[in-house]
Formats: C-alpha cells, structure tokens, sequence
C-alpha cells in the first residue's frame, strides 16, 4: 500500500468528518506536505464557495501530518494539540482547493527540542490554500503545542 492511500485511510479511521468531505493527502516530503479537497454539494456554504470549516480541515491535516511524522520518525512519546489558529480568506474557494505547509523542517526542530528539553514547545505553522488558477484563497495558521509524556 502507498504511504499517500496509508494516510488518506488515515483520515478514515481517525478524521472521518475530512475523508467524507472529500480532504485527501497528495503530496508529501521532507519540506512540505499538500492536501486537496474539492467544491461540491457537500463542502459548499450557501454563497456557492466552500464552507469555510472544509477549508480548515484540510488545511489543519497539511500542517498536522508532518509534526505527526516528526514525532513517528523519533520513536518517543509526544502529545500534539491544535492550541490557537489564525485565518484569512482572500477569494471565494471554487473547483479543487490545495492546502500547501512548507514548514516541515519548523515541525523536526519543535520536535526535537521537545524530547530533548522534555519542555512544552509550542510551533506556528502555515497551510496556503490555491485554487485550479494559482490564486491564494485562503491562509491558515495552526499554533501546535507538543509535549513529551
């Protein structure tokens, strides 16, 4: 099985609300990690645009995967928790949407420095959202508090 169909049945089992809304992993690397969901009768709201929580879930899941990974790849025992985040919608979010994190080598630092002080740690990090044309619908910051157990 693809590690891409591994996190996709990912959002299966744990993040059913984003698999039904049609958010899926298609791309990630040691820099960056993407999602994709598209407009449909499901995601959109009544101004004919995607609803903005669809938008937030896929864009959480982008910044999300890679601290995930980080804290897999250490082998240790790390708690991970959305504690804050920002938004910003540009343009009404129309066809397919794709939530683009670059800060992959943000979320190794935090996690390092998390099993290494056993100090709380807390991590800013940045999901873009684009549409079919390239134009940036929306930017989501997701503040991740990490905690050695």
């Amino acid at each position: 099985m693809s590690s891409l169909r591994k996190y996709n049945l990912f959002t299966f089992t744990s993040l059913p609300a984003a698999f039904w809304a049609g958010v899926r992993v298609v791309q990630l690397d040691k820099k960056s990690c993407t999602t994709t969901v598209k407009l449909n009768w499901f995601t959109k709201n009544p101004f004919k645009s995607m609803f903005w929580a669809i938008q937030g879930m896929a864009a959480e899941l982008a910044t999300g995967l890679p601290v995930t990974l980080e804290i897999r790849n250490s082998k240790q025992s790390v708690s991970m928790l959305v504690l804050n985040n920002k938004a910003n919608f540009s343009k009404k979010a129309r066809g397919r949407i794709h939530f683009v994190c670059k800060d992959r080598a943000i979320a190794e630092a935090a996690v390092t420095k998390t099993i290494e002080t056993k100090k709380p740690q807390t991590v800013w990090l940045t999901s873009v959202g684009t549409d079919e044309a390239g134009d940036v619908v929306s930017t989501f910051e997701f503040e991740w508090t990490l905690k050695a157990k």
